[in-house]
């Protein structure tokens, strides 16, 4: 089949570039994932497991198979001091989030509305207002496409770091994240740390006051991907060291700053709008005039017109605050996932 004659990703992906590839194929079952992937490597040609597709860039067409991985299912179980949730890794992040809410299972509300899906959140160790996947993460089965065989990770083996994992690095190629387990303390502790949520009282308030008051804070701020195409946020905020920070602290006092394990952590939407471009465009693709840390398809971009945009905006805070940033959003080729660092550089 040619590319020209090809499915069509720009309804699979939050991006809502024009991209196509060479099959596209939906898994239901951990034994039609190995049969898709297997079949793919038999024909010689690119495979992509793709969830949501909301952290993703395609740079061009793709010159495979597309999986969607749509493996469902979530049962509850406890013990006496914590929930227990077995989820399928094609199971919506965010509806999973509610569904818990309803039934009483709180701790994960600060996560609310990121997109995606639960087989994708321990790839980047999502993470929003205080809160990390890896914070309430209890296991990641792992499976090998090859012959089937899946392996539980602990939390502790997956290595979690800031927007990484060992999904990243040793299972990136030839495996797939199947289901996550997630351990949520029966006694509920709010994090208030960021954001609005530091008006709120930790001695009255509720897990649904906070689920509200996040999603109302990322309705605000974000734009809707099914309005306007875009990856949530696209660069990671950067850590620097102390020295740097202090330099940046005195000439910018309004800067804000987190301490960190390795050093200081900035805003990078914060970098972003002090060079003043939000709403600065290339092509179809434009810095967001609301969010300075996001990205959006404005005018039917392409994937060089967001690849453009994102160099523009690196190259900007690199030269005011020596700083480099890396994009969090994962870029794909033809045949795989690419150095989306490297690609902007």
């Amino acid at each position: 089949m040619s590319l020209e004659s090809a499915n069509s990703l720009r309804l699979l992906h939050t991006f809502g570039i024009e991209a196509r590839a060479l099959n596209i194929e939906t898994a239901e079952t951990v034994s039609e994932l190995c049969h898709l992937w297997q079949s793919a490597q038999a024909a010689h040609v690119p495979f992509l497991l793709l969830g949501g597709g909301s952290n993703v860039l395609f740079t061009t067409d793709f010159s495979g198979t597309v999986v969607m991985n749509q493996i469902m299912g979530k049962t509850i179980r406890e013990t006496p001091t914590a929930w227990l949730i077995d989820v399928g890794a094609g199971e919506n992040w965010h509806d999973l989030i509610r569904f818990l809410l309803i039934n009483g299972i709180c701790g994960m509300e600060n996560l609310a509305l990121i997109p995606g899906c639960a087989g994708t959140a321990p790839i980047q160790n999502i993470g929003a207002y205080g809160i990390e996947f890896k914070d309430v993460c209890d296991y990641v089965d792992i499976t090998s496409l090859a012959d089937g065989r899946t392996e539980r990770l602990s939390a502790d083996a997956c290595r979690f770091g800031y927007r990484d994992s060992i999904f990243k690095h040793e299972y990136q190629n030839g495996y797939a994240i199947t289901a996550i387990g997630l351990k949520l303390p029966k006694q509920w502790a709010p994090e208030l740390s960021y954001g609005d949520l530091k008006s709120l009282d930790p001695a009255t308030v509720t897990p649904q006051q906070v689920f509200d008051m996040v999603c109302n804070m990322r309705t605000s701020k974000l734009p809707d991907p099914k309005i306007t195409g875009n990856a949530g946020s696209f660069f990671k905020n950067p850590v620097v060291s102390t020295e740097l920070a202090q330099k940046i602290k005195a000439e910018y006092p309004s800067c804000p700053q987190y301490v960190v394990e390795d050093g200081i952590k900035l805003a990078a939407g914060w970098l972003i709008d002090q060079c003043q471009l939000k709403g600065h465009s290339e092509g179809g693709a434009s810095v967001h005039v609301n969010q300075a840390l996001v990205l959006i398809n404005r005018e039917q971009a392409t994937g060089d017109d967001i690849i453009r945009l994102a160099r523009y905006v690196r190259q900007q805070v690199a030269a005011r605050f020596q700083i480099e940033l890396e994009p969090e959003v994962r870029f794909i080729g033809a045949t795989g996932e690419i150095n989306a660092t490297e690609t902007i550089a």
